[in-house]
């Protein structure tokens, strides 16, 4: 017997860690894109450092964080 067919498309890029952030940091997506905006314009890797460092989230979450954060013309 196969397996039915679901309407459901999986996240891709960046967003596809989102479930894992907000069940590991215990906040939502946007509460992370607010403290992305209030750092005011950076670098990639500066973002990254600030979450990694001033919230301890892991390499990839911060990561996936600001390039999701960066490719909506963010900075």
């Amino acid at each position: 017997m196969t397996e039915p067919s679901t309407n459901i498309t999986p996240a891709k890029g960046p967003a596809s860690y989102f479930p894992s952030i907000e069940a590991k940091y215990g906040q939502p997506i946007s509460h992370w894109m607010d403290v992305l905006r209030a750092a005011g314009p950076r670098k990639h890797m500066e973002y990254v450092a600030l979450l990694k460092t001033d919230h301890a989230l892991g390499h990839g979450h911060a990561n996936a964080l600001v390039a999701a954060y960066l490719s909506q013309g963010k900075s």
